[in-house]
């Protein structure tokens, strides 16, 4: 059985202001929780659902089983899927990758969570976020990653600061800049992708040493940023740009 305090206490996590605090986030589905306990088995904290896992939690984690009304009560899903989970906060990186995304004011949920599953899917570990973009534990965020929130790490830094003290090439997604087919691409880098609406912001762009555009072929004014950065990925990936050995 879950208590109506425990249902109160679950969904106060749909929210930031309450989520900071707590240092808690909630994630939803077997795949999802699966993916916790491969990746990040130390975070779960604890489970909830209609029906068991088919696989094993650890040994730290307690499963309550609830009713079908309980889960709707605490889930952020129109169609909630049979489990949910809290787990605490992720550990901050200590280190970054040779080659890491960088994120300049992104504001949709579900761009920042493609994002992350596309980092993950080309072997990006790590996500430097300017300090305006959306919550990495917003639900929306969190379902749309589907699991990679779990193995690519998220810093919120002051990104004007960090740009201007780091020694790597910075690659701006710009429409103006050079042909992402034609370019030759370094082993090492920041892959800076700017605002949905505004691109790069005026603060930030200076601070680009390599612009890249994905050129145009047919008819459109943009990419969403979450196409843009899958294209941009599988060209650096194809020419062995993205690499995993950590900079001390």
């Amino acid at each position: 059985m879950i208590s109506k305090e425990q249902i109160k206490q679950i969904r106060s996590l749909h929210l930031k202001k309450f989520r900071d605090p707590n240092r808690e986030f909630i994630i939803e589905g077997p795949k999802m929780i699966e993916e916790a306990v491969k990746n990040a088995p130390h975070s779960l904290l604890r489970v909830f659902g209609t029906t068991s896992l088919s696989f094993d939690l650890p040994n730290h984690v307690e499963f309550t089983e609830i009713s079908e009304k309980d889960l709707k009560q605490i889930s952020v899903l129109k169609h909630p899927q049979q489990q949910i989970a809290i787990c605490q906060y992720l550990s901050e990186p200590k280190t970054r990758p040779d080659f890491y995304i960088g994120l300049d004011t992104i504001q949709d949920p579900g761009n920042f969570g493609t994002i992350l599953r596309l980092a993950s899917w080309f072997g990006v570990e790590h996500i430097m976020a300017s300090k305006e973009t959306v919550d990495l534990y917003n639900p929306k965020v969190v379902q749309a990653s589907m699991g990679a929130i779990f193995n690519v790490s998220v810093e919120y830094v002051d990104l004007k600061t960090e740009l201007e003290n780091t020694d790597l090439p910075i690659y701006g997604a710009l429409l103006n800049g050079e042909n992402i087919y034609e370019k030759t691409l370094e082993k090492r880098g920041v892959l800076l992708m700017g605002n949905e609406g505004n691109g790069i912001s005026e603060e930030v762009l200076p601070l680009v040493t390599d612009a890249i555009t994905i050129p145009q072929f047919g008819k459109g004014e943009s990419l969403n940023v979450a196409m843009a950065t899958a294209v941009l990925l599988s060209e650096f990936s194809r020419g062995n740009a993205i690499k995993s050995e950590l900079l001390l």
